[in-house]
């Protein structure tokens, strides 16, 4: 292990997958790499590219000839969506045998200093979300508008489906391995952000516990958010069949 690395603490689980999800994000990525596999030698990184133009599988490739058989490339042949991408990559993490599975951006969005916080709080739940929204709301380089969005859609995933999680549609989590075995990830249906939502809908539905923990979010300081009107309008719509399905899910049991 680096000596220059902060360390995982000994008791945790010892074997970590980072899935990340990419496209366009080759400087992000040359940087972000090494900076996850310096935490512990335990943690590997499934990074599945969805044919990038700018270079981001070469870059991968070429980080992973410096860290053999720590990190696994999986490339797509288009840009297929950010819920396939995930479902391909928690699909290729547990070919392994992983104690926890992490999603998190690829961007520096999410902090990869804060993942020690992230499998700490595994202790004492299966399911633990790096929350932009706990304690406050801890957003650094956002515009007024875009944090007022981010926080109805929050506040209207949470009228529809209520939970006592602040942050539905935070990326940064990390799960205990046997909860996405045992739940269907392959049955997810949405393929933009709406898949966070129907993810954490299939957990609550497994009766895992979840907890969170505080994160500083910062905006991307290099590449372009892949936000487009159709991740927004899928957004919108998803959870009312979401609710639907819990609604169906009640009524099953009371029979």
């Amino acid at each position: 292990m680096n000596s220059s690395c902060p360390t995982l603490d000994g008791s945790r689980p010892q074997q970590v997958t980072v899935v990340l999800a990419t496209y366009n994000e080759c400087e992000n990525v040359r940087r972000l790499l090494p900076e996850l596999l310096c935490l512990d030698d335990q943690i590997a990184v499934v990074v599945v590219d969805d044919a990038s133009p700018d270079g981001t599988a070469a870059a991968v490739e070429e980080a992973a000839a410096a860290f053999p058989e720590r990190i696994q490339l999986v490339s797509r042949p288009a840009k297929l969506g950010y819920g396939s991408a995930f479902v391909a990559g928690f699909r290729a993490a547990l070919r392994g045998s992983p104690d926890v599975v992490v999603s998190m951006d690829a961007d520096f969005s999410h902090d990869p200093r804060a993942l020690p916080d992230l499998l700490a709080g595994l202790d004492t739940h299966d399911v633990v979300i790096g929350s932009r929204y706990l304690e406050g709301v801890r957003i650094l380089n956002w515009s007024l508008w875009r944090l007022i969005v981010s926080r109805a859609a929050n506040v209207y995933v949470k009228l529809l489906l209520p939970s006592r999680v602040t942050d539905r549609t935070s990326g940064y989590r990390a799960y205990r391995s046997e909860v996405l075995r045992s739940i269907d990830v392959e049955g997810a249906t949405s393929n933009g952000y709406a898949f966070l939502v129907e993810l954490l809908e299939m957990v609550m539905a497994g009766g895992f516990s979840i907890g969170e923990v505080p994160i500083i979010y910062e905006d991307r300081q290099l590449g372009r958010s892949k936000m487009d009107q159709w991740v927004v309008i899928e957004s919108a719509w998803r959870p009312w069949l979401l609710l639907l399905r819990r609604v169906g899910a009640f009524l099953r049991r009371r029979r």
